[in-house]
C-alpha cells in the first residue's frame, strides 16, 4: 500500500500562468501539392482550349456545353442557388482548414526563456500517460483513464477502498503537481471524477 499523495508531493500554491506561445502548424505538403496539381491541370486545360479557339478550331465539347447552360440558367434558378451554396460551403471549409494550425495532438511547451530561440512540444498521449502514472500512485486508486485536451484534462478514476472524497482530493493535488511538471505553455485544468470500482474487480 502506498502512502497518501499529499504526504509525498505537496501541491504548488498556484498553477503556472499561461504564456503566449504559437501553436505548431502543419506543413500540409501533400494537400498543397494536390491543390497545385489540380490548379495546374485546370489552367492547362483552359489554356489549351483558348489556344484551339484562337487557331480557329472548335473548342472542347464540355466548354461549349457549359456556355450553353450558362446562357439558359439565371442566378435566380434553384439549381444555381444550390450550386452556389455548396461552393460557398466548400470554400469556407477549405479556408478554415488552410488557416487552422493543425497538429492538434501536439501541445506547445513553455520556453526556457524569452530569448531561448527554441520550441518544444508534448504529445497529448504522452501527457496523458504521465498524468495516469502519477494518478495510479494515489492510495485507493485501482484504475485511471486520462484524456488531455487543450484546455482541460479529463481524469476518470475507480477506487476500491478509502472514501471517494479523500481519493479525489489526493488526485487533484497529485494532478496539479503533474500538470505543472509537464511544462506546458497553457496548462490544462484537471477535471477529476472518482467512482467506486465494481465489487467483482476489487
Amino acid at each position: 500500500m502506498t502512502a497518501p499523495a499529499a504526504d509525498r508531493a505537496p501541491a504548488p500554491d498556484r498553477a503556472p500562468a499561461p504564456v503566449r506561445v504559437a501553436r505548431f502548424r502543419s506543413a500540409r505538403r501533400v494537400p498543397a501539392a494536390l491543390t497545385a496539381l489540380a490548379v495546374l491541370g485546370a489552367a492547362g486545360l483552359f489554356l489549351y482550349d483558348l489556344a484551339a479557339v484562337r487557331a480557329h478550331r472548335p473548342g472542347m465539347q464540355w466548354r461549349r456545353e457549359l456556355a450553353r447552360q450558362l446562357e439558359r440558367q439565371t442566378p435566380a434558378d434553384p439549381a444555381v442557388l444550390v450550386g452556389a451554396g455548396v461552393l460557398v460551403a466548400v470554400g469556407a471549409l477549405l479556408l478554415f482548414l488552410a488557416l487552422a494550425p493543425g497538429l492538434r495532438k501536439i501541445l506547445p511547451m513553455r520556453p526556457p526563456g524569452p530569448d531561448a530561440g527554441i520550441r518544444a512540444g508534448l504529445g497529448r498521449k504522452a501527457a496523458a500517460q504521465v498524468l495516469r502514472d502519477r494518478a495510479m500512485e494515489v492510495s485507493g486508486v485501482q484504475s485511471v483513464r486520462v484524456r488531455v485536451r487543450r484546455s482541460h484534462a479529463v481524469v476518470r478514476a475507480a477506487s476500491h477502498f478509502r472514501e471517494l472524497d479523500d481519493v479525489r482530493a489526493d488526485l487533484e493535488e497529485v494532478l496539479a503537481v503533474g500538470i505543472a511538471e509537464l511544462g506546458l505553455a497553457h496548462p490544462p485544468r484537471a477535471r477529476v471524477r472518482v467512482t467506486r470500482a465494481p465489487v467483482g474487480k476489487r
